[in-house]
């Protein structure tokens, strides 16, 4: 009777636990420590409970007198597998596939470059390959932007730097934004503030015409940090309060649709849709870039509000050995005629 009861009590324990990793959103747990860690990794979660699912079921084979208490085990963890891998489906695994630019089309591009590891040649080559009027580098520094603006120049692609350093001592401290020339001149907005630990860019149009363009870098959802990081989330929302604004934003958000299920609506934050979820390519992963895409976290985003239609979005897995831990993401934005 007692191991009875505590099968059952197991049994349920961890009905509970993969409900939670599957729908933390169901119970307000999207944002807790260890909840949160485990919805980033939906496709590794998946795959590792099929396998412990297959690998429970053969030792129910073999094991006559805890075979019930095993089968049903397994069940869960398959049952898991496959909601999870239906999640992911519904967020799409594709492409994201481009169209030819039209008149006012905005190209937007994104890449964590680790402390500037790829280099300001790769990193100037894929803007330009890229044709993007819009580069968020969180963890590159002062010195790297300013490279990467003058090969950007010399190749008749110029852009205008905004960037924060919260210090000089580490490069993970500093986030650089470029904004193409093209799109009028652009100021940092100071009242806008940062996120917390790690440092967010605000940039504006000086004479008002045009969108507020934010390069993002909440921190990490990690031990000592995780009221930074809601707080650096809420900080993000704020900026994307107001459904009527037109405002970009892109970069190592450090988080997926998961985290964000009562900061808006189930497809971004706030008023800013993500463009991957828009398109369906919010499943792949841009980390860690040593992992394949459906087995990663989908953490590096590009969202905006509705004065942009998402037209395409795809994640770059060609510079995986470029020295950085994040894949580059690139989106393509299209005016709405109706904003």
């Amino acid at each position: 009777m007692i191991g009875r009861l505590l099968a059952a009590a197991v049994t349920l324990a961890v009905a509970a636990l993969l409900l939670a990793a599957c729908w933390p959103q169901l119970f307000g747990l999207e944002q807790v420590f260890g909840v949160a860690q485990l919805v980033s990794l939906r496709g590794l979660a998946a795959l590792v409970a099929v396998l412990a699912g297959v690998l429970l079921t053969l030792f129910a084979l073999l094991l006559y007198r805890i075979r019930r208490f095993l089968a049903g085990l397994a069940v869960l963890l398959l049952v898991f597998g496959v909601v999870t891998t239906g999640v992911l489906a519904v967020r799409g695994v594709g492409g994201g596939a481009f169209q030819t630019t039209a008149s006012g089309d905005l190209i937007v591009l994104s890449w964590n470059t680790l402390g500037d590891a790829p280099g300001p040649d790769a990193i100037a080559g894929l803007a330009i390959d890229q044709g993007a009027d819009v580069v968020a580098l969180p963890e590159t520094s002062h010195e790297a932007g300013v490279a990467v603006q003058a090969l950007l120049a010399v190749a008749g692609h110029p852009m205008q730097l905004v960037d924060r350093q919260l210090d000089t001592i580490s490069k993970a401290r500093s986030t650089v934004l470029l904004i193409s020339t093209e799109l009028g001149e652009y100021r940092r907005d100071d009242d806008a503030g940062t996120t917390p630990t790690l440092p967010s860019v605000v940039a504006v149009p000086v004479d008002g015409t045009g969108p507020t363009i934010v390069a993002a870098h909440p921190v990490a959802p990690v031990p000592g940090e995780m009221d930074n990081w809601r707080d650096g989330l809420a900080w993000l929302a704020e900026r994307c309060a107001d459904a009527d604004a037109d405002v970009v934003v892109a970069g190592d958000l450090n988080s997926t649709l998961d985290h964000w299920a009562h900061l808006g609506s189930d497809a971004g934050i706030g008023a800013c849709d993500d463009v991957a979820r828009a398109v369906g390519a919010a499943a792949l992963g841009t980390w860690p870039a040593i992992m394949p895409p459906l087995l990663g976290s989908p953490i590096d985003h590009v969202l905006a509000t509705s004065a942009w239609q998402p037209i395409g979005f795809r994640v770059i897995e060609s510079l995986d050995g470029s020295g950085s831990d994040h894949r580059p993401v690139v989106a393509q934005l299209r005016p709405d005629p109706g904003s």
